[in-house]
């Protein structure tokens, strides 16, 4: 705790009372400041606010409930504990309901008090905790939204893909599932002199190959079965600006060939005509393997790959920046809770030892999904589905093992069944099955 959150101050107009109460505060180990009347409490409390108000509630002048409302008023966070004779239960009880911390009836033990301070004084280390994170939060948005954090990790990153952006070269993007990728390609375009263009993206790892084709290149009516009208592709439609290829390492073969051309030509020739389109974009591709790799390995084009390969950003996962994981964990809080239209709820003990503790193997979009639960409500740390009360049985816990796993490598691959298929070695039907089986939904770990 800080100086400011071990500052006690007593309020009784009793000289021996005082004079006790603050020995025993003094012994225990806080600072204490004991006043005999209301209006000096009052004027030392809003000149620097303390850890903890006790305050008797019969007091010459300003009693100790017109203390506690002018408290309120100024800090309704700030805890005040009540000191009560026994005809002023009700009254304090209905305090409580008002917002004060808690109330100690006449006589009481020195260590009842002593407890009750500390317990205190933690809740207010929190809620320090919590206002000196939002308004970290606050300066970080208005400074950048896009890269939120104060490591070093992150300030480099921001002020590379500041650099990169101005240079107008096609960029390949390294990083893990969830850490970002997409935020760093449309930065990119934002802070270009492309920024007035067109955003396209695509996920190639979300489109079945014979769809890939059509996407990108576009088509005229007639060109396939099916084609019944023109259609503007991918490329085209982001002439002028930015296209995004975000899992490029998905893309089959054939449609990498094709690519290729476009990237060194700058033209684009759509399905079924034989008319070629120029067109001027920055290309940005993104990546969660080693292309160079997948490249010695046949299943990625080695031409492709250093073409793509001229400027290669690569984002840090969270992990390695532990000391943004609370900030980003308050901006998502923030926005979840808006989402659901509700008020964000206080960071608990329980949540920052999750935040500290987890190694966040889904990145970013991970700990989004987790601010979302906390923001409904929902236990943050414990298991997805109810332990049973009695010992469960040797099918009971495959089932839990294997929904486990399956929600694991959904959250790695980022929601997409496929890849999580592909990961898992089970058909693709098979996992689809037993992800309905299990109660889950990919459409969570997007």
């Amino acid at each position: 705790m800080s100086a400011q959150t071990h500052r006690v101050i007593f309020v009784d107009d009793e000289e021996e009372v005082r004079r006790a109460n603050g020995q025993s505060l003094d012994l225990a180990g806080f600072s204490v400041e004991t006043h005999g009347d209301a209006e000096s409490a009052l004027r030392a409390i809003l000149a620097d606010p303390p850890g903890v108000v006790v305050t008797d509630v019969r007091l010459p002048g300003l009693d100790g409930l017109g203390l506690f409302a002018a408290i309120q008023e100024a800090d309704p966070e700030l805890p005040v504990i009540l000191i009560t004779g026994h005809g002023d239960i009700t009254m304090a009880v209905r305090a409580m309901r008002a917002g004060a911390y808690d109330f100690l009836a006449k006589p009481y033990p020195a260590e009842t008090l002593v407890a009750s301070v500390r317990r205190a004084l933690e809740r207010r280390a929190l809620v320090q905790e919590n206002r000196s994170l939002r308004a970290r939060l606050d300066a970080a948005v208005a400074e950048d939204p896009a890269f939120l954090g104060v490591s070093p990790a992150i300030t480099r990153l921001r002020q590379f893909v500041r650099e990169v952006a101005q240079a107008d070269v096609d960029v390949l993007v390294l990083g893990e599932t969830g850490s970002g990728k997409e935020v760093v390609a449309s930065a990119l375009h934002r802070w270009s002199r492309r920024a007035k263009g067109n955003f396209v993206a695509m996920n190639c790892g979300a489109l079945p190959d014979t769809v890939v084709e059509s996407e990108l290149f576009g088509h005229e009516a007639g060109a396939f079965t099916g084609a019944l009208k023109k259609r503007v592709g991918r490329i085209a439609h982001a002439d002028g600006g930015t296209l995004f290829l975000d899992e490029i390492e998905s893309m089959a073969l054939n449609i990498q060939v094709k690519l290729l051309r476009v990237l060194q030509e700058r033209v684009v020739e759509p399905l079924g005509t034989n008319a070629i389109q120029p067109v001027d974009m920055r290309v940005v591709a993104a990546t969660k393997i080693d292309l160079g790799q997948a490249a010695a390995q046949g299943t990625f084009r080695d031409d492709l790959y250093y073409r793509l390969n001229v400027v290669s950003v690569a984002i840090p996962p969270l992990r390695e920046r532990r000391e943004d994981v609370a900030l980003l964990f308050e901006h998502f809080l923030r926005k979840a809770a808006a989402r659901f239209n509700r008020e964000p709820p206080p960071v608990t003990p329980a949540m920052r030892e999750h935040l500290s503790r987890h190694d966040w193997p889904g990145n970013v979009r991970e700990l989004g999904h987790f601010a979302e639960r906390c923001a409904l409500g929902l236990s943050p740390t414990g298991p997805a589905v109810p332990e049973p009360a009695k010992p469960a049985t040797l099918a009971e816990q495959m089932d839990r093992h294997e929904r486990g796993l399956i929600r694991d490598e959904l959250i790695m691959a980022g929601g997409d069944v496929r890849v999580a298929a592909e990961a898992l070695g089970t058909p693709r039907k098979t996992l689809y099955d037993k992800i309905a089986r299990h109660g889950l939904d990919p459409n969570d770990y997007r």
